[in-house]
């Protein structure tokens, strides 16, 4: 049975919310100074690089089943690559608070999918919340479709962003159809095979990366190295320590210090539509997660 939470798990999730509701932002400062597939090859490289380094010193090593590596190589193109590309990509075109509401949706994009390809039945309460938060997702984007004609550009960008979330969805539920294996593992592999694609990727789109002499050079080192690698490392010991229910609680923040740190360090101007799509999208996360919520209470409370 998982234990309660204590007060180091409560500040590891606001650290944890801090940390990839910043990433955009962070993300935006790198592309001043280098292009999409850069910035997305150099945060899965670093990260890669850091978990292949504690893996190491853990004593661990790749799995060696092609049952796994069936798996493993999927969720590494689908959480890692495809989505870091798309954001990296999206965010040339759209505020970092955008990227931000838009991860705020994945969870909607999850539950469906779970109940046809995982063992998590949609129920009616869940399906109403779903709902609720894809009209948020729909307002987001709205604006968007309506000028694929006329500012092409953005429109594109918020899509991609969307699609971002959409691949962490399905990269999502092949992990938990995944063969057992160690988070920590899994995290170096699933980052290695991205590596392994954005390298020569980038290589090819962009050439070999100069120090722009700029943010973007800290910037891009530190994606790598805090919401790809550290973070990994503190969700490995919250899930172990209070359970993968309170884990969902980041959910709530990463959307809400998007914009709160778009708008103050970056100056990004956020349209009425942004907060009124982020109650919609949170009132139905609350809605389809209602049941897990509320056990979570209890608990604290018992």
């Amino acid at each position: 049975m998982t234990a309660r939470p204590t007060l180091e798990n409560w500040l590891s999730i606001l650290f944890l919310g801090l940390i990839w509701g910043g990433t955009f932002m962070v993300v935006a400062v790198a592309l001043r100074g280098y292009g999409p597939v850069t910035v997305a090859c150099a945060r899965t490289t670093l990260g890669a690089v850091a978990l292949l380094t504690l893996m190491r010193a853990l004593g661990r090593s790749f799995p060696k089943d092609v049952a796994t590596w069936a798996y493993a190589v999927p969720i590494g193109l689908l959480t890692t690559a495809l989505p870091f590309f798309l954001l990296s990509w999206g965010q040339q075109h759209v505020p970092s608070a955008f990227a931000g509401l838009s991860m705020a949706a994945l969870p909607l994009f999850v539950l469906p999918l779970a109940h046809f390809f995982s063992d998590e039945p949609m129920s009616l309460r869940r399906a109403a919340g779903v709902t609720l938060g894809f009209s948020g997702a729909a307002l987001l984007l709205g604006p968007g479709v309506t000028a694929l004609g006329t500012d092409t550009a953005s429109a594109l960008g918020q899509i991609a962003c969307l699609s971002a979330a959409v691949s962490y969805a399905v990269g999502s539920i092949l992990t938990r159809r995944c063969p057992p294996l160690d988070a920590i593992t899994l995290t170096a592999v699933t980052l290695t095979v991205g590596a392994a694609v954005l390298i020569p990727a980038m290589l090819l789109f962009e050439g070999v990366p100069r120090l722009s002499s700029s943010l973007s050079d800290p910037a891009i080192i530190l994606l790598g190295l805090i919401p790809t690698a550290l973070a990994a490392l503190i969700r490995v010991r919250v899930v172990q320590t209070a359970g993968s229910v309170f884990m969902t609680l980041v959910n709530y923040q990463v959307p809400v210090w998007s914009m709160v740190l778009g708008a103050a360090i970056l100056g990004e101007v956020l349209p009425i539509r942004f907060f009124a799509a982020l109650a919609l999208i949170l009132t139905g996360l609350a809605v389809s997660q209602w049941g897990a919520l509320g056990r979570l209470v209890r608990g604290r409370a018992a």
